[in-house]
Order: C-alpha cells, then sequence, then structure tokens
C-alpha cells in the first residue's frame, strides 16, 4: 500500500463564480495535505488508549489495524472559495471503519452515486439488495461550502485494513 493517498478535488464553483474552463486554468489558491496514521489501541487500567502513529514510522499494515485519514484545505488566496467536494476512494485493502463515519456521505459503487449509508443498498448475491454496510464503502464524498481567505478545514475518517 502506498500512503497518504492523495483525493480528487474539484470545485465546482469559485470565489468570482468563474466558467470551469477558466478556473481550471488559473493557479489555485487551494492547498490540500494529507496524512495517515495507524491507531494503536491498547488497554490501560481497563479504559482504551489510542496511540496514533505515522504510518511512515512503522511496518504494521495488518489485517484488522485502524488507521486514521486527515486531510487538509487551506485557501491561500485572497477571495473566499466556495462549493469545495472533495471525494476520496478507499483502498481496495481497506474498508470504512465501523466507528469511522462523519459528515460525509459515501459511495458503494465507485463513486457514481452519493448517500447515507443507511440509504444505500448492493446486490446480495442471492439476486436480491441487502442494506449496505461500512466493508460495502467504496467512496467517501465531502462539500465544503466556502474556505474564506486564510481559513483551513480539515476533514477525517477511519479505516481498517482487511
Amino acid at each position: 500500500m502506498t500512503y497518504p493517498k492523495l483525493c480528487a478535488l474539484a470545485i465546482v464553483a469559485g470565489a468570482a463564480a468563474m466558467p470551469a474552463a477558466a478556473q481550471a486554468q488559473a493557479a489555485s489558491p487551494l492547498v490540500a495535505t494529507s496524512s495517515v496514521q495507524l491507531d494503536k489501541q491498547r488497554i490501560v487500567d481497563g479504559k482504551i488508549v489510542h496511540e496514533l502513529i505515522d504510518i511512515d514510522k512503522t511496518r504494521e499494515k495488518v489485517p484488522g489495524a485502524h488507521l486514521v485519514y486527515t486531510l487538509t484545505y487551506r485557501n491561500a488566496g485572497a477571495q473566499p472559495i466556495t462549493h469545495v467536494v472533495v471525494t476520496d476512494p478507499l483502498p481496495a485493502a481497506e474498508m470504512l471503519s465501523d466507528d469511522g463515519f462523519g459528515d460525509f456521505l459515501v459511495s458503494v459503487d465507485g463513486g457514481k452515486t452519493f448517500a447515507a449509508l443507511s440509504q444505500l443498498t448492493v446486490d446480495d448475491g442471492k439476486g436480491g439488495r441487502r442494506a449496505a454496510q461500512a466493508g460495502d464503502v467504496t467512496t467517501l464524498s465531502w462539500t465544503i461550502p466556502v474556505i474564506a481567505p486564510g481559513q483551513s478545514v480539515t476533514l477525517s475518517f477511519h479505516s481498517v485494513i482487511r
């Protein structure tokens, strides 16, 4: 696996609502960074303690390992950036953690459609449909209404190595 992964980013409408072609040609004031950390959990005095370790500092990428992804977007420009859409496919070797839900929509069809997990279904392998589960998620999507000049927005989610 390669870490950290890159996310697809679409700015649907710019600060001055420039046409998409002009916007694509303009230098983007949006600065993106990402990191992934291993969430090493242990029990201390009967309580679960989480220790986040940079993934580059460990080789513990084994099935069942919990990862925490953090995506940060900063507006380095002088104008607000509006309607920023971030889509992030999960690596095939990972699945969204049951506790990994946040303020984002998910896809179970490779990013074609997005909704809350509770609204999605998948093929049950028997000719019918079943409710989608965290392990069925293929892609995540966030919509950030506005990022003001100098402001940063941080997104995160948790995954588990299959």
